[in-house]
């Protein structure tokens, strides 16, 4: 995909997992936008079919059910894709969970949800598309995390599951380049609106509240199409030798040990 990714026609088959809000959306609207045919998933209908609609003035955006934590759904929903398209030619595994709590805090039951749909339905996924995405030369972007990479207690399994889902598609990079797939992981950092779906000890969900996190050091929040547009370069002929990345969209914050304060800017007085 070359030249401008909003106006460019495209033309190809896209599946976003979890494509129904925050980072999958985003990045749904970036591809549809850019005249590309999408699938979007996730376990609420009712949501997917209401962002299916909020897509629809732009391009072809349809919705599929599934849990990807089911391999049976996996399955049915990249075939469903297939068939409505033709093939798929790229494959987005956003769908994910969190919880916020410490490893020795994580209850059995929710370590296995996170690790089912972040690992586990990612393997799905890439073992599902895979033959497809041979057949059309295409590729795999998954999303992890940059707790991932340097790993965060208050949301440990989180942590886990994303290192876990770089390595994954590592491995996928190495055995699929021969034949003509590439792979690789974006890792964003805090970025609104983003992870729709953290849990809390004791039941429920934690809410985004972009107003206490930590600045970056570029002075803002991420925004979910930053981590978009990234995903989108990395699934076009641009990025055609890049394989088995893992881009950092974090504004800065792992760049070096984060201090109470960033030091003054301004030039020294004479």
């Amino acid at each position: 995909m070359q030249g401008d990714a909003a106006t460019e026609p495209d033309g190809r088959s896209i599946l976003i997992t979890g494509g129904t809000s925050g980072l999958g959306l985003a990045t749904a609207e970036r591809f549809v936008r850019a005249g590309a045919h999408v699938v979007i998933t996730g376990r609420d209908a009712l949501l997917g079919t209401a962002a299916a609609a909020s897509l629809a003035s732009w391009g072809e955006v349809a919705f599929v059910r599934a849990d990807a934590a089911d391999p049976d759904q996996v399955r049915a929903s990249v075939e469903a894709t297939v068939a409505r398209h033709g093939g798929l030619d790229v494959l987005v595994n956003n769908a994910g969970v969190a919880a916020a709590a410490g490893v020795l805090d994580t209850q059995l039951d929710t370590y296995d949800l996170i690790m089912d749909v972040n690992v586990r339905g990612a393997f799905c996924y890439a073992n599902a598309a895979f033959p497809h995405l041979e057949a059309s030369g295409g590729c795999m972007v998954h999303v992890a995390s940059d707790a991932g990479i340097s790993g965060e207690v208050e949301i440990a399994i989180y942590s886990v599951s994303k290192a876990a889902l770089i390595m994954l598609s590592n491995m996928l990079a190495i055995e699929g380049a021969r034949r003509g797939v590439r792979s690789n992981a974006v890792c964003p950092g805090d970025t609104a609106p983003g992870m729709r779906h953290t849990l809390i000890p004791g039941g429920g969900e934690r809410p985004d509240e972009p107003s206490s996190w930590p600045l970056p050091p570029v002075g803002r929040i991420g925004e979910a199409m930053d981590v978009a547009d990234a995903i989108v370069f990395l699934a076009s002929e641009r990025a055609s030798f890049i394989n088995g990345a893992a881009l950092l969209i974090d504004g800065g914050m792992r760049a070096g040990t984060r201090t109470a304060t960033f030091p003054d800017a301004s030039p020294p007085s004479p």
